[in-house]
């Protein structure tokens, strides 16, 4: 999901977010069901980091999960096999709410987070993962994150975080707040972290589930390597890695309550 508006931005955030995950079902129809998780979760979560953001926020049967942001579903649909909750995806990108439906079969509503389009104190749950890092605005949507939330209710993050000032030949749609500027929005917004989780510091995902979501991008990259889309979603996905591996950025995990 990107709220960012510049033209740079506008253009990986569609090959990122919209073309690909098309990409990904398509693939995913081609390799069997199995593949759907592993290659729709990839991005948003392992399925470690996915465990312990289902625990803090307690989801289970009857529990209704807003997933903001939820990209092709990956997220979602593991809450609900894993869990038994009733996942809602809000999504700003048409072909990724598509994608959503035709592997998952999830109730997908096309919108942004900034506006989310349900009343107030409407879920007991929700998730915003890796959302933040592809706005500015990181106070405002975790506002509108908080207004949908119940008072009683329990909010999921994966966040991208700054962790120096070099981010030299980060993706344009790339705008991650900085361990501070996270504090502050998150009291701006009136959220209260719970827990914190450092993802690096989780197990690795079961073998199988890296093999099924890598044999996934093959079949993509088999595909549609010569799209210029393919090119841009695959360099920002290696820029990305690099900065991570470099230490410029962290991806942390976050329980966070209404104040």
């Amino acid at each position: 999901m990107s709220e960012e508006t510049g033209p740079d931005a506008d253009a990986e955030a569609e090959a990122e977010f919209d073309v690909m995950a098309g990409w990904t079902a398509d693939a995913v129809a081609a390799l069997g069901a199995d593949h759907a998780l592993p290659a729709a979760c990839r991005g948003s979560g392992s399925p470690a980091a996915l465990d312990w953001l289902a625990d803090r926020c307690r989801l289970g049967p009857g529990t209704t999960v807003l997933d903001c942001g939820g990209g092709a579903g990956g997220a979602a649909a593991y809450a609900a096999e894993h869990t038994g909750a009733t996942p809602v995806l809000v999504e700003p990108m048409a072909g990724a709410c598509r994608a959503a439906r035709r592997m998952f079969g999830l109730p997908t509503v096309v919108g942004g987070g900034d506006r989310l389009p349900l009343p107030s104190g409407a879920v007991a749950a929700a998730w915003c993962l890796g959302v933040l890092s592809t706005t500015e605005a990181h106070e405002a949507l975790l506002r509108e994150l908080r207004r949908v939330l119940r008072p009683d209710g329990d909010a999921g993050l994966l966040v991208l975080v700054q962790e120096t000032d070099d981010l030299l030949g980060a993706p344009a749609d790339l705008v991650p707040p900085s361990a501070e500027e996270l504090d502050r929005a998150l009291e701006g917004a009136g959220l209260a972290v719970v827990a914190r989780q450092g993802v690096a510091d989780l197990p690795d995902p079961p073998e199988d589930w890296d093999a099924r979501a890598d044999r996934v991008e093959q079949w993509v990259a088999e595909h549609h390597r010569h799209d210029r889309r393919w090119a841009v979603a695959t360099d920002n996905e290696e820029r990305i890695g690099r900065l991570l591996g470099d230490g410029h950025l962290s991806v942390q995990l976050l329980h966070v309550r209404p104040t």
